[in-house]
């Protein structure tokens, strides 16, 4: 398992950082259309693993919905000055409320899987919160890139994918190393609160390596982003989590050997991104 995640990652990683970094942004807005119909019919599984087609309807009309985007608000049309198009303000709006309400479902599980579990349209409209504000989010960020700064865009979705990966890594071995309290049982039994801790304390690494790269950004404001930020990414894994062990299912799918499938890879990174944006919005913008 371990040499299958490492040969996985070996080809993804520079994979995924070409095209945030030197992707146009245009076409990246497409290829993502495509990464994100792979993680519908992923979710479809969620929705009901033993149905097809309910699978796939729901991987159409997201389908559907993300085209739409990208034809109604083509990339030079998605930051008007300093200002986001309203239609992505809206989803990035949306999304921040769905992570409120996804909270409120993984700390009351599983009392509240009650309410939605044997609901396929509830299902749907959650994989819709969990995917289209994450979709929007990924575009804002890469869309800031400019003729003298191309690579600020794939710079900001970095960071952000930084500060996930450094979270996880943390959280792992804090963990290991010292983990005694479960966090969510029964959401995820092997989370610790000291994996959290550990985490989160990984997470500054990043606010240490952009204050040295960038020394004239305020500290504070970077360490307050940062744990708001990871606090996110881990929300959003146990909130993939819920909705798997509602499912009786244990990875999302099989595309990446070692790693399970799309969604496991991006569950962190749903609720980080739209979460960063917002950050973004009201502190830099």
């Amino acid at each position: 398992m371990l040499k299958q995640r490492i040969i996985t990652a070996i080809w993804l990683i520079p994979l995924v950082l070409g095209g945030i970094f030197y992707v146009p942004s245009d076409v990246f807005s497409w290829a993502l259309l495509a990464v994100f119909l792979i993680a519908a019919k992923e979710w479809g599984g969620i929705i009901d693993s033993r149905c097809q087609v309910t699978q796939w309807s729901f991987t159409v009309t997201m389908g559907v919905l993300l085209l739409a985007l990208n034809l109604f608000v083509p990339i030079g049309s998605v930051w008007m000055g300093t200002r986001l198009h309203p239609v992505f303000l809206a989803i990035t709006y949306i999304g921040i409320l769905w992570w409120v309400v996804s909270l409120m479902l993984v700390v009351s599980y599983p009392r509240s899987g009650r309410l939605w579990h044997k609901s396929p349209m509830l299902k749907s409209m959650f994989g819709q919160l969990t995917l289209v504000p994450c979709f929007t989010a990924l575009i804002a960020l890469k869309a800031l890139s400019s003729p003298t700064q191309p690579l600020f865009g794939g710079t900001l979705v970095f960071l952000v994918m930084l500060v996930v990966w450094a979270t996880d890594s943390g959280a792992y071995f804090a963990g290991k190393a010292f983990g005694r309290i479960k966090m969510m049982p029964n959401v995820s039994p092997a989370k610790t609160l000291e994996g959290l801790v550990g985490g989160l304390l990984t997470s500054m690494l990043v606010v240490a390596g952009v204050m040295y790269l960038s020394p004239e950004q305020e500290p504070g404001l970077l360490v307050a982003v940062a744990l708001i930020t990871a606090l996110a990414s881990a929300l959003g894994d146990l909130s993939e989590s819920m909705f798997k062990r509602a499912a009786n299912i244990k990875d999302s799918g099989t595309l990446l050997p070692g790693h399970g499938g799309v969604l496991d890879r991006i569950d962190s990174l749903t609720a980080a991104l739209p979460v960063f944006l917002l950050l973004y919005l009201a502190f830099w913008m």
